[in-house]
């Protein structure tokens, strides 16, 4: 049985997305707050629903705390439509968010959006043409050959890789890799993207595009 860990600090919240999932026969957990979670545990969830804003720790910082743990779909709750609050949370390790107010048919089709994508692909794995990760072992190969990433570069590397498509810019990716407490400069993101460059054309691969003006993209 699909089982879904909902958490949000509005316990009329909570039965209202639980009573809507057990239509469909998911099993639903409910938790008013993260604290009370034991995190080694997380990993029997196939699906979280995390609330952004909630006294103590907030969703996008309780995200970022366990996304390591977890390689199951992470979705946002949140009345926020500020698209640096977006991206915010996107950063953190979340894969998609739900705009307060929700009605019944969006919740279930984004959840279930979600669930079908985790049953075509490997949790464990993420494939890109010639290019495969290895998530749990954080590591690429590109037809089977390793290449050695330093453990920033393949951060930024996983990071735009898992949303193909999407520009991030210097800054949103230094603070991804180093956090709000950084000592360095942004700028030293073009130089790692310049190596992972490196590393990939020797196997002929050019994934990382330059978005002038803005950032870069997994092309």
């Amino acid at each position: 049985m699909t089982t879904i860990l909902a958490i949000d600090d509005e316990q009329d919240m909570l039965v209202l997305i639980k009573n809507i999932l057990k239509k469909k026969d998911y099993s639903v957990d409910i938790y008013q707050n993260p604290s009370e979670l034991d995190e080694n545990k997380l990993g029997k969830y196939d699906l979280i629903l995390l609330d952004v804003m909630m006294p103590g720790i907030d969703g996008i910082s309780f995200c970022k705390q366990i996304r390591r743990k977890v390689d199951s779909p992470i979705l946002f709750l949140t009345a926020k439509t500020m698209e640096s609050d977006i991206v915010e949370g996107l950063l953190s390790g979340g894969d998609d968010y739900i705009t307060k107010p929700f009605g019944v048919q969006e919740l279930l089709a984004r959840v279930e959006a979600h669930l079908r994508r985790e049953k075509r692909e490997k949790h464990s794995s993420l494939h890109l043409g010639n290019i495969r990760f290895d998530l749990a072992a954080s590591e690429v190969y590109v037809k089977e050959e390793k290449i050695h990433l330093t453990k920033s570069e393949y951060q930024i590397s996983e990071l735009l890789a898992k949303r193909k498509g999407q520009v991030f810019s210097r800054e949103q990716i230094y603070e991804f890799i180093f956090g709000f407490d950084g000592v360095g400069d942004a700028s030293t993101i073009s130089e790692h993207v310049k190596n992972i460059r490196a590393k990939f054309q020797k196997f002929g691969e050019a994934p990382i595009a330059t978005v002038w003006g803005i950032g870069y993209k997994w092309d």
